[in-house]
């Protein structure tokens, strides 16, 4: 099976492979998007297999496999100049799509990106300025939207994490929301997972002072800490089989000087060291998973180091480019 593996950057565009990692290239100018573009999102979906779509600095771009060109696609967050660092699509329909930018909105389109509107939400963006200088943010433009989910029991509700705002759920498709912090040792979310599995739930968040989880949809949460010297956590994914084998990254800080990958085989409920060869340059940042083939996996590194297994995270080979300062990271069937 032909693969593609998209490796995002904070100021080096994106780089592909096609030979699961040996080699890499990258886009030039000509290909319709600057060469030191920020891309902090990449959306997929099985029903597109000749589309990947970015959130990037600029807005939305498409990128075409087969003409090998990015194309903008224009969307209300051109006009207001957003970061986008959130961009996803519904699983069972890929014309639903969610993005989340910085400054901290959320935005819908449900008709593939031909039209986009704004869902409300009480982000905290006039919090006061004492309490943003204590969390270490000067103003609430630096706020953004790190994650966006659907539910995966109901598509009508959609979850988000916010640095520096918690949690927040909408349960009627994006019209209204709800804050979710309650129990949070910190509002600095990186990502959200949900676990459904033998009729309980558990949602887990990470932040910058380490791993959560809830076991009543959001209402409570408290802090898991990990068998580690930082508790500074970034994403977490469960593999895509649905096996209850979950991972978890963790460092000392972005990009900090090092890092460790966690494995969960127990659906979140107990975490393992997942050695990584050689030494980690900073914090262990993204794991790709694709249920196409759920044992071929890629991670990174936030300074770029990249690692692949072939076996499910069993074991692990380090690649041997390293591309700067990764962002998102993903692989699919091409």
């Amino acid at each position: 099976m032909p693969v593609t593996l998209c490796v995002g950057t904070s100021a080096h565009g994106a780089w592909f492979s096609h030979d699961l990692g040996e080699s890499f290239e990258r886009p030039t100018s000509k290909a319709g998007l600057y060469l030191e573009a920020a891309i902090f999102s990449i959306a997929k979906h099985k029903e597109r297999p000749n589309m990947m779509l970015a959130g990037t600095d600029r807005g939305v771009y498409r990128w075409d496999f087969a003409e090998k060109h990015w194309f903008h696609e224009p969307s209300p967050m051109d006009a207001s100049g957003y970061s986008i660092w959130t961009l996803l699509r519904a699983d069972d329909d890929p014309k639903i799509m969610l993005a989340g930018t910085r400054p901290a909105e959320f935005y819908r389109s449900d008709d593939e990106g031909k039209s986009w509107r704004m869902m409300l939400a009480p982000i905290e963006a006039d919090i006061a300025n004492d309490t943003r200088a204590s969390r270490g943010y000067s103003d609430g433009r630096l706020m953004r939207v790190t994650s966006m989910m659907f539910d995966p029991a109901d598509r009508n509700t959609i979850w988000a994490g916010i640095e520096i705002d918690a949690v927040h759920r909408s349960q009627d498709g994006g019209r209204s929301w709800t804050r979710l912090g309650e129990g949070l040792i910190s509002d600095d979310i990186h990502d959200l997972a949900i676990i459904d599995h033998n009729g309980g739930r558990k949602i887990f968040a990470t932040t910058n002072k380490g791993l959560h989880r809830s076991d009543d949809n959001g209402a409570t949460w408290r802090f898991t800490p990990l068998d580690s010297s930082w508790q500074y956590t970034r994403r977490i994914t469960p593999r895509a089989d649905n096996s209850g084998v979950i991972f978890l990254t963790n460092g000392n800080g972005p990009p900090g000087d090092s890092g460790r990958l966690w494995r969960s085989r127990d659906w979140g409920d107990t975490w393992e060291d997942v050695p990584l060869p050689g030494k980690l340059n900073s914090t262990v940042w993204s794991v790709a998973t694709d249920p196409s083939d759920p044992m071929l996996l890629f991670a990174c590194s936030n300074l770029g180091q990249l690692f692949r297994s072939k076996d499910g995270g069993e074991s692990w080979d380090r690649l041997t480019r390293e591309l700067g300062d990764v962002r998102s990271l993903c692989w699919m069937p091409w």
